[in-house]
């Protein structure tokens, strides 16, 4: 499946250590297009253990994660508004 996942981290006493915690693990699974937004494909086994890790570090009643699925990046269409990194460049 072709995943767009977004965070957002409260900045507070404990927020730096979540927000690179989950940095880490997002960039083990997907490839990081902009401060806190990663995309790529995952087998469904990755995207459960990607949730899993995720759900260890994120703090529920102060942060938030979403994630976009498709089936196949294909049926996406991606415009650029701005500087285009050529990170996913791949993908236009």
């Amino acid at each position: 499946m072709y995943v767009i996942l977004v965070y957002d981290i409260l900045t507070d006493d404990n927020g730096s250590r979540v927000s690179r915690n989950t940095f880490k693990i997002c960039k083990k699974y997907l490839t990081h297009i902009q401060k806190s937004v990663f995309e790529g494909n995952l087998t469904e086994l990755d995207y459960v253990k990607l949730k899993t890790e995720l759900n260890k570090h994120i703090r529920k009643d102060k942060d938030s994660l979403l994630v976009f699925k498709s089936r196949d990046e294909k049926w996406l269409e991606k415009e650029y508004l701005g500087l285009i990194d050529d990170k996913t460049s791949k993908f236009f």
